[in-house]
């Protein structure tokens, strides 16, 4: 299983690329707990775990190197690495694109963050927990697919039936790592207003704004066709800029900030 090439090595989020970043698929510890004992048993201070399992295939599924296809009510796993020396001093950010369903992450032994569902992506900066040298994850999760959580079409029953099928426990999407500066965007929402040529962006900046300028460039077949920017006049968590796409070749920008 260590032999196989990474799976999904693409950057799994095309719309906020990041140049420097880390993917965590390939092989983890995996283990089961079936009397969901293993946070009192200190199992995210464990050295390993008893299986190997390769991520972002769920253990349910061939590919991930299990092929459980029974009730797994919790799961454990676990991976060790260094980070690259040129992101000391940076912040660090983890990404799960998706862990069904219950999750709690630890670095190091200490606690780095929880997250409820499984279907939607999560973060949590690392910066703090991060130590030189080699550095340890383990994900504790919890799906009881009988329970009243949230299932989709997720099978109750052992057999798929009708529209139901295997269920899928645990991680099920990319999981990778990213350094970010001091002060970085953390969320872009972007809004057309096509009457009146404009593109407005608000941007969630995380860190102090206060000076900080944002740069915003339109692209079309790798020329920039457009570009436009605002200051930051005051250290806050959010900027808004609108940026005003070119018509007829004219650019046409106008910026603000709240």
């Amino acid at each position: 299983m260590s032999n196989i090439p990474i799976p999904r090595p693409e950057y799994p989020r095309p719309q906020f690329v990041r140049n420097e970043w880390l993917n965590l698929n390939g092989e983890w510890d995996f283990e089961l707990d079936l009397g969901r004992s293993g946070v009192q048993r200190g199992l995210m201070n464990a050295d390993g775990l008893s299986e190997r399992i390769i991520v972002p295939f769920c253990p349910e599924s061939e590919l991930s190197g299990i092929g459980n296809k029974d009730f797994m009510q919790a799961v454990w796993y676990m991976k060790k690495g260094e980070l690259p020396k040129e992101w000391e001093g940076k912040r660090i950010l983890l990404h799960f694109g998706a862990v069904d369903f219950m999750s709690k992450v630890w670095i190091n032994g200490k606690e780095a963050g929880t997250h409820k569902g499984g279907y939607t992506s999560f973060t949590f900066e690392i910066t703090d927990l991060i130590q030189s040298g080699e550095n340890k994850l383990a994900l504790y999760v919890e799906d009881d697919t009988r329970s009243n959580q949230a299932g989709g079409k997720q099978c109750p029953d052992y057999y798929s039936r009708g529209c139901h099928y295997t269920r899928t426990t645990g991680i099920w999407q990319t999981v990778w790592i990213e350094p970010v500066p001091k002060t970085y965007i953390a969320d872009v929402k972007l809004t057309p207003d096509l009457d009146n040529e404009t593109l407005l962006i608000e941007a969630k900046l995380d860190g102090d704004t206060k000076g900080m300028v944002l740069k915003a460039q339109a692209m079309a077949e790798g020329s920039l066709v457009c570009e436009a920017e605002a200051q930051c006049l005051v250290p806050t968590l959010r900027c808004i800029w609108i940026y005003a796409i070119c018509a007829h070749g004219r650019p046409k920008t106008h910026s603000y900030m709240t």
